[in-house]
């Protein structure tokens, strides 16, 4: 065993470990789970539980008895202290490269992190979930079952999310409200300055592009991401905040 693999630790049947993973004591890995190259679990972390769902066979997977679809966790993901993720039932339950999921979160059954992606401290994201890349979820969050939060959106701490929220949108508050953009995400994604304003006034229209109509020529960027977002079926966006505002944070 790797000397970044502590003996404490305990690594149940199949799971496949990459090059150059780091498990710490008390860590619980259940198969079936693939962790790639570069992973850091920290201590006391555990993957790999069957899904919370009664309608699902609660399989004792550290005897060897394995089941449900399984875990991936990216190359360079960094999993830290006592961070809960549960298998999926249909899919692997996914954190994306470089994704962090930070202390005592918790990623439900089938839920789809995607890659360069912050999930902070106590951070609650329910089954069913795609969080998209570059997403930045405060401290103490919970994200309703089945939502969707676009790529470079960020979620404020304590936000309950119930429902879905746009790329690179800036959502907080209780109820939550959409209001601002992540303009350095946007940025630092290698879009303009221009895009990030164009893409602030649309919101602000309550244009949430959850309709299949042309993408505005001053938005076409950022077309791909769009079109992720409105490939996914029953969208129901947050409402935006009035004034909205053009967010530097990131």
């Amino acid at each position: 065993m790797s000397d970044q693999i502590s003996p404490q630790a305990f690594i149940g049947d199949g799971v496949s470990l990459g090059a150059n993973v780091s498990v710490g004591p008390g860590a619980v890995i259940l198969g079936p789970c693939v962790i790639e190259d570069d992973a850091w679990i920290g201590p006391g972390a555990q993957i790999g539980a069957p899904p919370e769902m009664s309608s699902l066979r609660q399989n004792t997977a550290w005897t060897g008895d394995l089941d449900h679809a399984g875990v991936r966790i990216g190359a360079g993901a960094v999993i830290r202290e006592s961070a809960v993720i549960h298998q999926g039932t249909y899919r692997e339950t996914t954190v994306g490269p470089r994704s962090w999921v930070l202390t005592r979160a918790y990623l439900a059954h089938d839920v789809l992190l995607g890659a360069d992606a912050t999930v902070s401290a106590g951070v609650s994201v329910g089954g069913h979930c795609v969080i998209g890349d570059r997403v930045n979820i405060g401290m103490n969050a919970v994200v309703h079952q089945r939502r969707i939060v676009g790529a470079g959106a960020m979620v404020g701490m304590g936000t309950p999310v119930t429902r879905d929220v746009p790329p690179f949108a800036k959502v907080y508050g209780t109820p939550p409200r959409l209001t601002g953009v992540n303009a350095v995400g946007l940025e630092r994604a290698g879009f303009s300055p221009t895009v990030a304003l164009a893409l602030l006034e649309h919101y602000a229209a309550g244009e949430m592009f959850v309709e299949d109509t042309e993408i505005p020529s001053e938005l076409r960027p950022l077309g791909d991401i769009i079109s992720e977002w409105r490939a996914h079926e029953g969208v129901r966006a947050v409402a935006p905040s009035v004034p909205l505002s053009h967010s530097k944070e990131k």
